[in-house]
C-alpha cells in the first residue's frame, strides 16, 4: 500500500513557485534603494495619518496603500535604471539581476511596463496621480534621456522625484497644507546640492563611462568643501523653517538638536574619510538623516 509522500516533500505548484520567483527577483531589482524610495514615502504617510486626529481605524489601509505605491514606485526607477546602466552594473554591481542573468532584456522591459501601468492605475486610485506621472516622467529623463550624466540634471531629477514622493505620500492621506509643503520642500529642495555626496565614492567609474559629475567638473577636493558647508548649513533649515514654529517642546528641541548632531557626523566624514567604502557610508547616513527627519514628522507634526 502506498502512502502519501509528507506535506513538506510534495512539489510547489508552478503558479506558487511563478509568484515566489518573481518577489524575489524584484527584491533584487529593489533592495539597494528601499532606503531612499520606500521607507521615505512610508514614514510621510504615516506622519499625514498622525497629523491631525489620527483614526486607528484607517491606519492599516494608510500603511498598506502606501506600502504598495511606494513599492511600485521604487521598481519603476530601479527597473528602468538598470535597463540604461546593464554594462556599468557588470563592473560595479554584477549581482543585480540584468548582469546576474536572473532575468533578460526583455523580461526586464516587461515587467517595466507592468509595472508602470501598475503604478499609475495605483496613483489613480490613491488621488495622486498627479505626482506618479511627475515621477514616471523625471525618471525616463534620467535614465533613458541621459539626464544623469550631468551633476545639475542629475541632481533636478532627484528633487523633483522627492517632491513626488513625499507630496504623493502626504495628498493620499489628506490634503497638503502649507505646514506639509515646508517638510516636503526643507527635504526636496537640499537635494539640488546635497545629492552630490553620493558622486564622491563613484569618481573612477563615472569618468570612466563619460559623467560629468560635482567632483569630476570641479575636482574633488573643491567638492568635498562645498559639500560639508552644504551639509553644515542644513541644520539651520530644518530648525527655522520646520521645528523651531512649533514651539519650545522637549521633543522638539531633543530630535532638532539629533538632527543637527547627524548633519556634522556626516560634514566630518566628507572631510576626513576619504574612501571610496567611506564615503559610500557617508552617504548612507545622509539617507538615514532623510529617513529620520520624516520619522521626526510622526513624532512633531
Amino acid at each position: 500500500m502506498l502512502t502519501p509522500a509528507p506535506w513538506h516533500n510534495a512539489s510547489v505548484p508552478r503558479w506558487l513557485e511563478a509568484i515566489r520567483s518573481e518577489v524575489i527577483l524584484h527584491w533584487q531589482f529593489n533592495r539597494y534603494d528601499i532606503a531612499a524610495t520606500f521607507i521615505p514615502g512610508l514614514l510621510f504617510v504615516l506622519a499625514a495619518w498622525h497629523s491631525h486626529q489620527p483614526d486607528w481605524s484607517t491606519l492599516p489601509g494608510c500603511f498598506f496603500w502606501g506600502s504598495l505605491y511606494f513599492w511600485l514606485y521604487c521598481s519603476v526607477f530601479c527597473i528602468s535604471n538598470q535597463l540604461a546602466g546593464e554594462e556599468e552594473d557588470r563592473i560595479n554591481k554584477s549581482d543585480r539581476p540584468l548582469p546576474a542573468g536572473l532575468v533578460n532584456r526583455r523580461g526586464a522591459w516587461a515587467r517595466w511596463f507592468i509595472v508602470m501601468s501598475l503604478f499609475a492605475l495605483a496613483g489613480w486610485r490613491l488621488g495622486v496621480l498627479e505626482w506618479a506621472l511627475l515621477w514616471q516622467v523625471v525618471l525616463i529623463l534620467h535614465n533613458q534621456g541621459g539626464w544623469s550624466r550631468y551633476y545639475a540634471t542629475k541632481n533636478l531629477v532627484m528633487v523633483l522625484g522627492a517632491v513626488a514622493q513625499l507630496a504623493a505620500a502626504w495628498q493620499m492621506v489628506r490634503p497638503l497644507t502649507p505646514q506639509a509643503w515646508d517638510w516636503i520642500l526643507v527635504l526636496s529642495l537640499p537635494l539640488l546640492t546635497h545629492v552630490s555626496l553620493q558622486d564622491l565614492r563613484d569618481v573612477a567609474g563615472d569618468r570612466a563611462v563619460g559623467r560629468r559629475t560635482l567632483p569630476i567638473v570641479f575636482g574633488e577636493g573643491p567638492s568635498r568643501l562645498f559639500l560639508a558647508g552644504a551639509f553644515a548649513l542644513l541644520p539651520l533649515a530644518t530648525h527655522f523653517v520646520l521645528l523651531a514654529p512649533l514651539g519650545p517642546r522637549p521633543d522638539v528641541a531633543a530630535l532638532d538638536l539629533l538632527l543637527a548632531a547627524l548633519c556634522l557626523v556626516i560634514v566630518g566624514r566628507i572631510l576626513w574619510l576619504r574612501s571610496p567604502a567611506a564615503d559610500h557610508k557617508t552617504y548612507m547616513l545622509y539617507n538615514y538623516w532623510y529617513c529620520f527627519t520624516l520619522a521626526a514628522a510622526i513624532v512633531v507634526l
